[in-house]
């Protein structure tokens, strides 16, 4: 492994970070950064919104609101191929969310990146969320009904 590759994955890491921190602060012009012009991001398995950039921050900036807050963990970031300037990255969540009122509702999965790099750091041009679990969901579990369809 060479300097240019331990470079690469910790700047991978902090994409991460940046995301995790960027959807709990609700700061979607820092989202904005994290993303190629014109990515394509699929929240579909957990019920959400399938689209383009602007599309996802509009959806994510109204379906957020009924939450006091969440917290993103993002563990076990693996690059599973690399090339120069792309990586295709899994990595896994676990995140709490409040609802306003005070219930508090887990959720966990894999996100799905492909990254490429560019002149300001990597950026994703495509993720794909993959809902593993839900936790005390007042909306019942939306994975089941992904299982119904893949089977």
């Amino acid at each position: 492994m060479d300097i240019n590759h331990v470079v690469d994955r910790l700047e991978i890491t902090d994409f991460f970070s940046r995301y995790a921190r960027a959807v709990d602060t609700r700061d979607w012009d820092l989202y904005r950064t994290l993303f190629t012009k014109d990515a394509h991001i699929d929240y579909s398995s957990s019920g959400g919104s399938v689209g383009n950039l602007e599309e996802t921050v509009s959806f994510l900036s109204k379906a957020l609101d009924m939450f006091e807050m969440s917290q993103h963990l993002v563990t076990n970031i693996e690059v599973l191929a690399k090339k120069e300037n792309e990586a295709d990255v899994l990595a896994l969540f676990n995140n709490p969310m409040r609802l306003n009122g005070g219930e508090i509702w887990f959720v966990g999965g894999k996100y799905r990146h492909e990254l490429i790099r560019s002149d300001s750091g990597w950026k994703s041009r495509k993720l794909i969320e993959e809902t593993l679990w839900f936790d005390r969901s007042p909306f019942g579990d939306p994975t089941e009904d992904n299982l119904e369809k893949k089977e």
